[in-house]
């Protein structure tokens, strides 16, 4: 079974879907290691990571695709890419699916703001007209070669044109061939339970996430699950935790003087190397590499 299909299968399932965001290999391969069943790439966490920016549209295409090829690789559950807005129009919408096919990725979050795009988060976003973005998503369905790969339609209308613009584009981007559809920053619970009553009668799946910090209340995943979600992620948990790790644990270091006494706040070095899969390294050195 495809990843893709791994994948769509467990957004269809009636438990609903939690996907913590990666920005590297290594944050992928603890999601894993935590039991979660899929992964979503962080855009926001790419973007601090490799360039030490904001999420601004910052990121090439390139940087994107082979971040992500290489964390498709490191885990062996789904990863969703990130693919902003698809880099370009419909015609740029169907390489970037089939670049994201080909890396290893078991779906993309394509979503309707003008580019540069932003975090949803953030002020100041504007959005194509939806109906440039139904032709993005039919190109994207024309364009990916596993069936099951997952198009998770993000509209980010709300914040310029409120909630009523965001559920007509939810439907729009249905019936245009999405398998998800991703309301991107609502301000309330009345809101979550309006864009559920509204879509998920229809058949319309839907999703959301609980950024940290940012303009949604943060629910827990089971309150969600009983409003008719589909999916949540997580997308920023997992670098602002490592960041303030980090931050602590270097301060500790300068004041101190030395590491000795940051031992119990660390990955102890057998560990870590059994977490990166050094013991399987060695079993191939073991059958391929000649004694020396």
């Amino acid at each position: 079974m495809s990843k893709a299909k791994v994948l769509l299968d467990l957004i269809k399932a009636k438990e609903i879907l939690v996907m913590p965001g990666a920005y590297d290999c290594l944050s992928a391969k603890m999601v894993e290691l935590a039991g979660f069943k899929a992964v979503q790439m962080s855009g926001y966490g790419f973007s601090a990571s490799l360039l030490g920016k904001p999420d601004i549209g910052l990121l090439s295409f390139d940087e994107i695709l082979r971040h992500t090829h290489n964390i498709c690789n490191a885990v062996n559950i789904p990863v969703m890419a990130d693919a902003d807005t698809g880099y370009g129009n419909s015609l740029n919408v169907i390489r970037t699916v089939q670049e994201f096919e080909q890396a290893g990725a078991a779906g993309i979050n394509l979503e309707d703001q003008v580019w540069p795009k932003r975090c949803g988060h953030m002020e100041g976003k504007d959005v194509i007209p939806a109906e440039e973005m139904v032709k993005k998503i039919e190109a994207a369905f024309w364009a990916k070669k596993d069936k099951n790969f997952v198009i998770n339609a993000r509209t980010d209308a709300r914040q310029k044109y409120g909630p009523k613009e965001a559920i007509r584009r939810a439907k729009l981007y249905w019936e245009a061939g999405a398998d998800l559809i991703f309301l991107e920053a609502p301000e309330s619970i009345e809101e979550l339970k309006m864009y559920a009553n509204e879509l998920v009668p229809k058949g319309i799946r839907i999703s959301v996430n609980m950024l940290d910090g940012g303009r949604t209340p943060l629910l827990s995943f089971k309150e969600l699950e009983d409003m008719g979600f589909s999916r949540v992620s997580v997308p920023v948990l997992t670098i602002y935790a490592a960041a303030k790790a980090l931050y602590e644990i270097l301060n500790q270091l300068y004041k101190d003087g030395t590491n000795k006494n940051l031992q119990d706040k660390i990955f102890p070095f057998q560990e870590f190397n059994k977490l990166i899969g050094l013991p399987e390294i060695r079993e191939l050195e073991k059958k391929f590499l000649s004694e020396k």
